[in-house]
């Protein structure tokens, strides 16, 4: 048996105004995903516990099968995993943000402009973080270098007790002084954040970027904590190799930390413009060398939710279903072996909101020797609610998938 798990990161939405009231998932045009859910499983999940903040990082944890409430200690070290970077038990690991801020005299009184510092190169990144290691790194804190505008910051004997360190895609468009943090632990941090802006905005990058009409890279911004992760391994839960297909250094994390293998795909961004055919080429490659399970993880359209973006959300949607389900149903057919294919979100990312939410999410189970009718002629939110079947434990729904 064969495994293949589809991640559309934040694929789940709420009616959109500019879509006529349907949501992206409504409105896509995707043959083959609707197909496979003809002859499947339907239904919704619950991946955010409540109590828990709806992350890619614990939505995927418990798509995974890993319990979140056991074994998260924060997103930024399953990252910083993912990049190479040694973690001692008394260090703690922060997201290290590119952003682009508004340009008010008084750092509170600026807006975010854009988290992502207008989709930044990862060649352009690379010279402002080098710059930031090379005016704030010393004993106490270190950063490394990352993709885009996703980077790692380590606090030697720091602490993860530091009051609200909000995500920049939580903000976008807000004035920033009220989500920074006021804790006495977190002043240090802030500190830095608030000389980065000094540091960066003449910044040769940025200048260079400003002249060709793009964002700059004004700012660092520290938020996702967490100490050293320490999870099972894949295999010892569920008997069988793993493999993790993705551009996001957080879902590399999860699965270096899990033990699974984790290629590299070049031309794989994150975002609509990422090497879709790429990823569905990796995925077949590592089943037909011995993995027996793969993890498609494709941010596109996450980030397009978070960018009030509701086309290309359909769109991202629209060319997985072209340019990755194809390749991938095929490698596997051509493998001959039984095969299931497990197709969901981690959570919603809605459009109308631009950040993640906690709702349960549709869900799609397929097994080739096992087709059945599902009910249900185009998946999406709706129609899956419409099933009855419903899962409430999230960090369930990977053994169900192997083992039922």
């Amino acid at each position: 048996m064969k495994y293949a798990v589809i991640l559309y990161d934040g694929m789940a939405d709420y009616p959109v105004p500019a879509l006529g009231g349907k949501t992206p998932m409504m409105l896509a045009k995707k043959p083959n995903f609707d197909k496979l859910a003809q002859k499947g499983e339907v239904g919704l999940v619950r991946t955010v516990a409540e109590g828990l903040k709806p992350g890619s990082d614990v939505a995927n944890l418990s798509v995974m099968g890993y319990d979140p409430m056991k074994y998260y200690t924060g997103r930024s070290p399953l990252e910083a995993v993912s990049i190479g970077v040694k973690m001692a038990d008394d260090d703690i690991a922060l997201r290290c943000n590119l952003v682009t801020l508004s340009d008010e005299e008084n750092y509170d009184d600026k807006t975010m402009v854009d988290y992502s510092a207008g989709d930044i190169s990862s060649a352009d990144a690379a010279e402002i973080i080098k710059t930031v290691q090379e005016v704030f790194g010393n004993d106490e804190f270190a950063f490394y270098n990352g993709v885009s505008y996703r980077h790692c910051l380590i606090h030697h004997g720091g602490t993860v007790e530091l009051g609200n360190m909000t995500p920049p895609h939580d903000i976008s468009d807000r004035v920033i002084g009220p989500y920074i943090s006021t804790a006495p632990t977190a002043k240090k941090l802030v500190d830095l954040m608030r000389k980065s802006y000094d540091v960066l905005k003449d910044h040769p990058v940025n200048k260079k970027r400003i002249a060709e009409g793009k964002r700059p890279a004004n700012s660092i911004w520290l938020w996702g904590e967490g100490k050293k992760p320490m999870l099972p391994l894949f295999s010892d839960l569920y008997g069988i190799k793993g493999s993790v297909i993705s551009a996001v250094d957080l879902l590399k994390g999860i699965g270096i930390a899990a033990g699974m293998n984790t290629p590299e795909v070049e031309g794989a961004t994150g975002y609509i413009d990422t090497n879709f055919e790429g990823k569905a080429n990796a995925a077949v490659e590592e089943l037909k060398n011995g993995a027996d399970l793969v993890y498609v993880h494709i941010e596109a359209p996450d980030e397009c939710g978070h960018r009030n973006e509701p086309e290309n959300k359909v769109r991202a949607i629209e060319l997985i279903d072209e340019k990755v389900l194809p390749v991938i149903i095929n490698g596997l057919e051509e493998i001959g072996d039984d095969y299931k294919i497990m197709i969901l979100p981690d959570h919603p990312t809605p459009i109308v909101t631009k950040t993640h939410a906690s709702d349960p999410v549709p869900y799609m189970i397929y097994k080739k020797s096992a087709e059945k009718d599902s009910g249900v002629e185009s998946i999406n939110e709706y129609t899956a609610k419409a099933t009855g079947v419903y899962v409430d434990f999230g960090p369930s729904m990977m053994k169900k998938f192997i083992e039922e």
